[in-house]
């Protein structure tokens, strides 16, 4: 599953769901969902007890002072989970993990594409800084697709 997540109305938190938007069609190759979940994070973790080999986690991330700067890694998910609590209104990955531990579940592998926001004011659209780094974002999408498809054919056969 590749889902992008943040609030539209604040600014560069909505790099998730713009990416989304923007992902081409052929990267949802059979057995991959494409999903903007926007603020919806209690769907997202309901979504995941459902089973998901994978996860491809888009979302902004708190500037250190590079706004623009995109970050691939994968979510260590024992401190994640083990750092907050169920959280039915926030949406950040924690709350989403810990959401998901809370309800018996238990995360899929996951590479997050986090990109630091500029600004997380009121308002619609995203910085130039933030928006020049979305092209990037998405073919970040491709290869993390790519790659866990790639790892998880080589463990099923």
């Amino acid at each position: 599953m590749v889902a992008g997540i943040g609030n539209i109305f604040l600014g560069d938190d909505g790099f998730g769901s713009e990416v989304i938007r923007r992902v081409p069609e052929h990267v949802a190759a059979p057995g991959v969902r494409i999903v903007d979940y926007g603020i919806r994070g209690v769907h997202l973790a309901y979504d995941l007890l459902d089973g998901c080999a994978a996860l491809v986690l888009v979302d902004a991330i708190p500037s250190r002072g590079a706004p623009g700067t995109l970050h691939v890694f994968a979510a260590d998910h024992e401190s994640l989970t083990a750092a907050s609590g169920l959280d039915g209104h926030a949406m950040d990955p924690q709350a989403v993990f810990a959401t998901l531990t809370a309800l018996g579940g238990t995360p899929p592998d996951t590479v997050v594409i986090g990109c630091e926001a500029a600004s997380l004011e009121e308002g619609i659209g995203l910085s130039d800084a933030v928006e020049a780094a979305v092209p990037g974002a998405i073919q970040a999408v491709i290869d993390a697709v790519a790659d866990l498809s790639a790892r998880s054919a080589v463990r099923g056969g």
